[in-house]
């Protein structure tokens, strides 16, 4: 794609974890130069194990990296004089952290109008905003903990789904921004934040109570609003989701697993009645999807426009025959030299995707040349890393 929507536009990115980078992510692939503002000491995202292990590298490609010590007066002034250039500024941290450093909205404003300023929190303004948010304190607070796990056992979903979307958000909001300083010549703050994220990911179920008058049921204990929409197990133990939701798929599935009894039965003759009659239907289905091969019936699923999935764990997509033909993978070359497959944004522009234009930044690695296009002379530069306010990549790798 020889021009990106976003080609032109600045971004400086002082954000960590996964919200404040998903956004700078979504800008850089969409073709902004992102230019992400790391201590000297590199993000702490880097270093992380386990169930974060994997957040750096994710959510921060098509991005540059500059390392500064933003508690020395020096480092401050350099970003600021960076974001005087900028046409967004991304941040994601605590309440009062930016005001401190004085790079809070207001501050930024007076030292350039035309500045988008994208602020991604726990909680938009009200009784809660001074409170500290995570994924998991939202989840339980909007009541999609409730919905994901049985009664009396609420549990959070399996993926970081409002940092995400928050970050998807902020996005969205900076793009609007965008738009409107076409004819306004002036910034707007965004803010997107994760609990009212979460809320509007719970907005069904409140509305099904309105509808209903009944509290939702937790997913696993719900009622369903279609009789065959659950996972089976297939012989040797291989599990996989089928759904009928309409009546042809009713009829089609009947038909294929040679059940055209059950089309003749009155108490399943729509999906209302086959609804009510559900624990007895799926029963019966269980019996006899335990005798069949799951990876055969999957063929005939979907030529028969049937609605399935096999139950998978994240490390089998990288074999996925879709993503892997369609392009839906691409190889990113990480900060030490080797490469991974990574999931490209779920879009696509004329038919092509956004792919990974810059590797994984290196601590520092473009300190030197942003610096240098600020004006900052290469003796300015070597005396503020010598003093620790600014870390090239030259440092961080122990070259000098």
């Amino acid at each position: 794609m020889s021009r990106l929507p976003l080609d032109g536009i600045r971004v400086v990115e002082i954000s960590h974890m996964v919200m404040g980078p998903t956004c700078g992510m979504i800008l850089g692939d969409l073709g902004a130069e992102v230019i992400k503002i790391e201590p000297t000491r590199g993000d702490g995202t880097r270093r992380l194990l386990g169930a974060g292990a994997g957040f750096f590298r994710t959510f921060n490609r098509n991005k540059q990296c500059v390392a500064v010590d933003l508690d020395t007066l020096q480092g401050r002034e350099a970003v600021l004089a960076l974001i005087d250039t900028a046409d967004v500024f991304i941040e994601n941290f605590k309440p009062g952290r930016m005001l401190k450093l004085g790079f809070d909205y207001a501050t930024l404003r007076r030292r350039n109008p035309r500045l988008i300023y994208a602020s991604h929190k726990g909680f938009l303004s009200g009784p809660y905003d001074n409170r500290l948010a995570l994924d998991e304190v939202v989840q339980m607070m909007a009541g999609l903990a409730y919905m994901t796990g049985p009664v009396g056992r609420p549990l959070r979903a399996g993926s970081s789904v409002n940092d995400i979307m928050g970050g998807m958000f902020g996005a969205i909001g900076v793009l609007a921004a965008l738009n409107e300083r076409n004819s306004t010549g002036l910034g707007r703050e965004v803010q997107s934040a994760l609990y009212e994220n979460c809320v509007l990911l719970a907005a069904q179920h409140m509305q099904q109570y309105v509808v209903t008058g009944q509290a939702a049921a937790p997913m696993p204990n719900r009622i369903s609003a279609w009789a065959i929409y659950d996972v089976f197990t297939f012989a040797g133990g291989e599990q996989m989701f089928v759904a009928a939701t309409g009546e042809g798929q009713w009829h089609a599935l009947c038909q294929l697993l040679g059940q055209t009894a059950l089309l003749d039965d009155p108490t399943l003759a729509t999906n209302n009645d086959r609804v009510l009659q559900r624990p007895r239907l799926l029963a019966h289905l269980a019996e006899v999807f335990a005798n069949l091969d799951a990876r055969q019936l999957a063929v005939e699923l979907e030529a028969n426009g049937i609605p399935f999935a096999p139950i998978r764990r994240p490390e089998e997509l990288f074999d996925d025959p879709h993503l892997t033909q369609s392009g839906g993978l691409a190889d990113l070359l990480l900060e030490d030299g080797s490469c991974t497959p990574m999931p490209l944004l779920p879009l696509s522009l004329d038919g092509q995707r956004l792919q990974p234009r810059r590797p994984i930044p290196r601590i520092g690695e473009h300190t030197y040349k942003v610096m240098r296009e600020l004006g900052y002379s290469d003796e300015h530069i070597a005396e503020l890393c010598a003093a620790g306010v600014l870390k090239t990549d030259e440092q961080a790798q122990g070259v000098h």
